[in-house]
């Protein structure tokens, strides 16, 4: 059996699956968006994640797997307890050190951005005035650390907007020169495995004292892995608190100035990006339930003509790259469903710009859509996105994150035997 755990900005979540890849049982936890920034929260999530799994399954636990969320980074000391801020994923607070980062970063590279976790570095390094600073941690990092014991240990899903070259598989020789390389982690591939638990997690925790603690990856990676898509030309639009799109291409895109980039995924390549819009604009004015009841009163097959970009505050990452761009939402209709309907399709918009934009600069042409996220079973939605997209969105085989952490978990066993 293997466990897979996925930390996005409102909670987390945990699968168990077989071998086979049956789902055995399903967990979650809620928090606060104010909490998302707290490793403190996080570690207590984790530990009431793991003990709600049925102490049969634990029991019988061969690997464990976490995803979190890309670029959510801070610093940590040699014990690793947490010694300066966290900048979550949209964090644009080290927007001042872009051009030091763009003075030594390659043109092409998907460091040349506010949000990046090597701007971020840079940030955290001029504002902890702490000596016991020794590594600097990706939000999954720090998570699998809990559980393995092991610091400085990343994957290079994460890893990449540091900087790591996942073609040659190393950092390049000029991070290698950053002034904070050496607080940077060794990097492997995602679901290696890195060692058993550790005894004392184990113990506590009902746990098999022989599970493998895995590397593990991003989230909307996560979300790819477990959607099914595995041929060139299928994509995944993952509908959380923001929207991201992913397209298994044999070609690399790295095109920072509409916010692309590719990850590595075996011999293919993951490309696409991460906008800022999403479910968390959503969230900003209506209440799930509202928007359910809502979403009953928009006929879909009526284009709107409300012309949103959807955004909490000023700066889009994909499909460009405008740190500046401010969210447009008036004028607002009187009508709650009008203006959700603006909403809605204000982000469908952006998604097809977003996959027009990969078409433009010659990734694989897109064959299938799969839609995975909290927004994937919104049937409104679904038809709003149909009038924009090229091809009508499915429905992920699993839809869940943490599903495809799992998957990743249960690759690890395979993978420590080559």
């Amino acid at each position: 059996m293997f466990l897979g755990i996925d930390f996005g900005t409102s909670g987390a979540r945990g699968n168990a699956i077989t071998e086979s890849g049956q789902l055995l049982y399903e967990v979650k936890a809620t928090y606060d968006r104010e909490q998302s920034a707290s490793p403190e929260i996080w570690k207590r999530t984790l530990g009431d994640l793991i003990q709600e799994v049925p102490s049969g399954i634990r029991q019988q636990l061969q690997a464990i797997s976490i995803n979190g969320t890309s670029g959510t980074v801070f610093l940590c000391d040699r014990t690793g307890t947490p010694c300066s801020e966290v900048l979550l994923y949209n964090d644009d607070r080290g927007r001042e050190y872009l051009g030091s980062v763009t003075a030594i970063a390659p043109t092409n590279s998907i460091v040349i951005s506010a949000t990046s976790s090597l701007v971020k570095l840079a940030w955290l390094a001029a504002q902890t005035d702490d000596a016991r600073a020794q590594y600097f941690c990706h939000q999954a990092d720090w998570l699998g650390f809990l559980l393995h014991g092991q610091l400085g240990i990343s994957d290079y899903h994460n890893a990449l907007k540091v900087g790591f070259d996942v073609e040659a598989l190393q950092y390049p020789a000029w991070l290698k020169a950053h002034p904070q390389a050496h607080w940077l982690p060794r990097v492997l591939a995602p679901g290696t495995v890195v060692s058993q638990i550790r005894p004392d997690v184990a113990e506590a925790g009902q746990i098999n004292p022989a599970c493998r603690i895995a590397t593990g990856t991003t989230d909307s990676i996560a979300a790819f892995l477990a959607s099914g898509a595995q041929n060139p030309g299928d994509a995944v639009t993952s509908l959380g608190s923001t929207l991201v799109i992913k397209l298994l291409s044999r070609k690399r895109l790295e095109e920072p100035q509409y916010g692309i980039y590719s990850h590595r995924l075996g011999d293919l390549w993951l490309t696409g990006g991460a906008s800022n819009t999403g479910g968390a604009v959503l969230q900003n004015f209506f209440t799930p339930e509202q928007i359910n009841q809502l979403c009953a009163r928009i006929n879909p097959n009526i284009l709107c003509d409300l012309d949103y970009y959807p955004l909490l505050k000023p700066g889009e990452r994909f499909p460009l790259s405008a740190p500046l761009l401010p969210p447009r939402l008036t004028p607002r209709p009187r009508e709650d469903s009008a203006f959700l309907y603006g909403l809605l399709s204000g982000i469908a918009r952006i998604e097809a710009q977003g996959y027009q934009r990969l078409k433009e600069l010659g990734a694989t042409p897109v064959g299938r859509i799969l839609t995975a996220g909290g927004g994937a079973t919104n049937t409104t939605w679904q038809k709003i996105r149909a009038q924009y997209l090229p091809l009508f969105p499915e429905i992920s085989t699993q839809m869940q994150a943490a599903y495809g952490t799992a998957l990743l978990a249960k690759s690890s066993l395979k993978n420590s035997s080559k």
